[in-house]
């Protein structure tokens, strides 16, 4: 019986001795001691208990002690609790040593809160980045169409990471650059013999102002020339102008149709009311023959005349022919 108490006894204490030790790490508590880095266990075991991981905090402690460079445990814990990234950070902030590059832990983890890559940033410092930009097709006066790709170098201003415009506010920029440069060009024969132009025009309205990179150089890498837009325009134009004559001269003789079909309707019209005057001639005749308003020596005389009045335009019409 006093074999198995020992036995219960030893393994109550190796269950209470691990809970321990995953609980408190001591075993980077041992590792921070021996880099020179004092940090008390309750401080540990306050961050298992602020759900902070410790290694996440002691590592890039002891990685910044070696480096050289003083960092406040609570600035870095309160950093991670913020969402922050501490190993980035601290990274940064000893490669900002080595290239003396003035960069403070206040300002690395605000750059870092802000969502840019702290690190790369430091990196892009030391060694410049180049953007290039798609292919940005501008228009000369003569209507020919150029089409420019430009390789930007930059490096990142850490003084204004924060607030400070990315890289497709650089490419926007130098693309508007592009476009102003070869559309007051008067040919395009100019910007192809001249393509520095382009970039003297852009660096000189300083279009890194406001943005996060520092604009070291512009170089165009390739033009190519592209359609004759001019042209173009004008035979469109030529092509719309007949069109509109087309539809006028359309409207011209739609107007004159109608004020022939008009006219044709206006004379038969009066056609139909001679013929109707003509119709009534004899009743009217007739009626005077009853009342005796018209005698009959007057009707024969009157039939005389129509007959010698037929008969002249007969003799008339006969002559014209001959």
């Amino acid at each position: 019986m006093d074999y198995i108490g020992y036995l219960v006894i030893l393994a109550l204490i190796i269950i209470v001795l691990s809970l321990f030790f995953s609980f408190v790490p001591v075993k980077l508590w041992i590792s921070a001691a021996a880099a020179n880095v004092k940090i008390r266990l309750g401080t540990l075991v306050g961050m298992r208990l602020r759900r902070v991981p410790p290694a996440k905090i002691v590592d890039p402690l002891i990685k910044a002690t070696k480096a050289g460079i003083e960092l406040p445990i609570n600035k870095l814990e309160a950093h991670f609790l913020a969402g922050g990234n501490v190993d980035r950070v601290v990274n940064a902030l000893i490669a900002a040593q080595r290239a003396n590059i003035p960069l403070g832990f206040e300002r690395a983890a605000a750059i870092d809160l802000a969502g840019r890559n702290v690190l790369e940033a430091v990196q892009m410092s030391v060694n410049p980045k180049v953007i290039e930009t798609p292919p940005i097709a501008a228009i000369a006066k003569n209507g020919i169409e150029l089409r420019a790709k430009a390789r930007v170098t930059v490096r990142a201003n850490i003084d204004r990471l924060v607030g400070g415009a990315g890289e497709q506010t650089i490419i926007a920029r130098v693309g508007e650059g592009i476009v102003t440069t070869i559309g007051s060009s008067a040919a395009h024969k100019d910007v192809l013999e001249n393509p520095d132009r382009i970039s003297k025009t852009v660096l000189e309205k300083g279009l890194d102002s406001g943005t996060a990179f520092e604009i070291l150089s512009i170089d165009i890498a390739d033009i190519d020339v592209g359609r004759n837009v001019g042209a173009q325009l004008q035979t469109d134009q030529a092509e719309a102008d007949k069109r509109i004559a087309q539809a006028k001269a359309e409207e011209r003789r739609a107007m004159a149709v109608a004020r022939e079909q008009e006219m044709q309707a206006a004379v038969q019209e009066m056609r139909a009311k001679v013929v109707e005057a003509e119709a009534e001639v004899p009743m009217a005749m007739a009626e005077a023959l009853r009342s005796g308003k018209l005698g009959v020596m007057d009707y024969y005389n009157l039939k005389n005349i129509n007959s010698d009045t037929d008969m002249r335009e007969s003799i008339a019409k006969g002559a014209e022919k001959q």
